[in-house]
C-alpha cells in the first residue's frame, strides 16, 4: 500500500483546517525574526491549494504539479517559492505513479530538501525549513507503513524544533541579530512542524469536519 492523489487531497484539506488556527501563531513567530506575514502567506497558498482541483490529475505527479504551480500563483515569497519548488522535485519524481510507495517518501523528501538548498542558498544547520524537512527525511527512511510513518514525521519535526530553538538563525533577516534569534523558534521551521502535526496521520482517516 502507498499513497494516491487522494491521500494528497486529504491533506490539502486538513492544511486548511489547521491554517484557521495556525496563522496567527505563524504571523506572531515571525515578527520577532522577520517580517510578521508567515502565517498570512501560508494561509493564501493553503486557499489556493485547497481550490485546487485535483481530480483532474492523471496521477500523483500531476496533483503535485498542480500544487506547485497553485503555491506560486499564491505568493512570491521566499518561502512560498521554495514550497513550491519541494513540490515541483517530488511531481517530477512520482510521474506516472497513481499510488506512491511509502518506502518512496524519504528519497523524496530528500530530493525535495536538495532542491530547495539549490533553490535558496540556506543550508543544513543555518535553522530553518530545511532542518525538520531533513529530520523527517531520515526518520522515515526505510518505513513502509503509512502509519509508522506519520508517527517518525511528527515525533522527528518536533525534536528538530526543540534543537535548534536554542541555536541563533544564519539565514534572512534574523542573521543580522542572531542572539535575538536564540531562544526563538525560526517560523518556516515552525510552520513546517504544524503542517506535519496536520497532515500526517494514519492512512484513510477521515479528515475532521
Amino acid at each position: 500500500m502507498g499513497w494516491t492523489i487522494d491521500d494528497v487531497t486529504r491533506a490539502v484539506a486538513r492544511a486548511q483546517e489547521r491554517m484557521g488556527s495556525l496563522e496567527q501563531e505563524l504571523n506572531e513567530a515571525d515578527s520577532r525574526l522577520g517580517d510578521g506575514d508567515t502565517g498570512s502567506m501560508l494561509a493564501r497558498v493553503v486557499e489556493r491549494m485547497s481550490a485546487t482541483d485535483l481530480a483532474q490529475a492523471a496521477d500523483v505527479g500531476a496533483a503535485l504539479g498542480l500544487l506547485a504551480r497553485s503555491t506560486l500563483s499564491a505568493t512570491g515569497s521566499s518561502l512560498g517559492t521554495l514550497i513550491a519548488t519541494a513540490l515541483m522535485t517530488m511531481s517530477r519524481q512520482t510521474k506516472g505513479q497513481v499510488e506512491v510507495a511509502w518506502a518512496d517518501l524519504s528519497g523524496l523528501l530528500s530530493a525535495a530538501r536538495d532542491a530547495m538548498i539549490a533553490r535558496g542558498g540556506a543550508q543544513l544547520g543555518d535553522k530553518t525549513v530545511l532542518d525538520a524537512l531533513d529530520a523527517v527525511a531520515s526518520a522515515v527512511s526505510g518505513q513502509d507503513d503509512g502509519s509508522a510513518v506519520a508517527t517518525k514525521a511528527r515525533a522527528a519535526a518536533h525534536e528538530a524544533l526543540d534543537r535548534f530553538r536554542s541555536q541563533p538563525c544564519r539565514i534572512g533577516r534574523a542573521r543580522m541579530f542572531p542572539d535575538k534569534s536564540v531562544g526563538s523558534d525560526d517560523p518556516g521551521m515552525l510552520a513546517f512542524v504544524r503542517m506535519t502535526d496536520a497532515i500526517a496521520v494514519a492512512p484513510n482517516a477521515a479528515t475532521a469536519s
